[in-house]
């Protein structure tokens, strides 16, 4: 036991020292960061922050964010699950065809869609848009939901929904009333992994989001980091503004995703 906990606080340590220098670099002067990487500051710098929150437009950025993941992972939710619960309630070859068809997405690599994928965007008029990148979102984030709902779906009983149906209760009224809280343990894994997934994402914003105030934080932070590469200082002022939501998502959701992620391996 002694050695396992020795070999997790050498790897958390590890892990931590990139972000330790990332904090620490941000607080000092750009001679300092050159000087001394590991030491801290002496005098801590906050006023580079103040700059790269303004130079950054980090508000505007922050609330591009927020928009596209709260609507994008809505949509996945709403769509796959629905999607999902007919599937598994409608068995059938046109089914089977329709599921498998969506799974095949998912073997399918973005780098080869890109292109497609602009042009595509381009001629429907929705390429640098905050809603057309939702748009796409729902596209590639409905294969992986749409398979875990499935077998979360196979493991609820029919008869809920048989005795929902003789009380009254339409096909919506069944789904939003009785199955939809049943979902809950697989809708929370599938809501925090495409939210992690949609907030650090970079590449689709890269190729689709071309106005500055369409940017979301990864995008706008690599942008400043690369016109700031000679100011160390400031590109780290900025790196750190970019991971701070990440942190605190993670630190408060924490004993959500292990639960989640836990009640989904073992349902699905």
């Amino acid at each position: 036991m002694l050695l396992v906990e020795i070999v997790m606080i050498v790897v958390a340590i590890l892990f931590f020292v990139p972000i330790y220098m990332t904090v620490i670099n941000g607080l000092k002067t750009y001679g300092e960061v050159v000087t001394s990487t590991m030491a801290l500051p002496d005098v801590f710098q906050f006023q580079n922050y103040a700059i790269v929150w303004n130079q950054l437009n980090f508000l505007g950025v922050f609330m591009n964010s927020i928009i596209i993941t709260v609507f994008s992972v809505s949509g996945i939710l709403l769509i796959s699950s629905m999607a999902a619960y007919q599937l598994v309630r409608r068995p059938g070859w046109l089914s089977n065809v329709i599921f498998l068809a969506i799974l095949s997405a998912l073997v399918i690599p973005f780098q080869t869609m890109m292109i497609p994928l602009v042009k595509v965007a381009k001629d429907l008029g929705i390429i640098n848009t905050i809603y057309g990148i939702i748009i796409m979102y729902w596209g590639f984030g409905i294969p992986l939901a749409l398979f875990l709902y499935h077998g979360f779906i196979k493991s609820i009983p029919r008869e809920l929904e048989e005795a929902a149906s003789i009380d009254g209760s339409g096909p919506f009224g069944i789904f939003f009333r009785i199955l939809l809280p049943l979902l809950s343990p697989i809708t929370t894994t599938v809501a925090i992994l495409h939210t992690l997934w949609i907030w650090n994402d970079f590449l689709l914003p890269l190729i689709t989001l071309s106005s500055p105030a369409n940017r979301t934080i990864p995008l706008a932070a690599a942008v400043y980091f690369g016109q700031y590469t000679n100011e160390w200082h400031l590109g780290m002022a900025a790196l750190t503004l970019a991971i701070v939501p990440v942190m605190i998502f993670f630190l408060f959701m924490q004993r959500y995703i292990i639960q989640g992620i836990t009640a989904g391996a073992v349902k699905g």
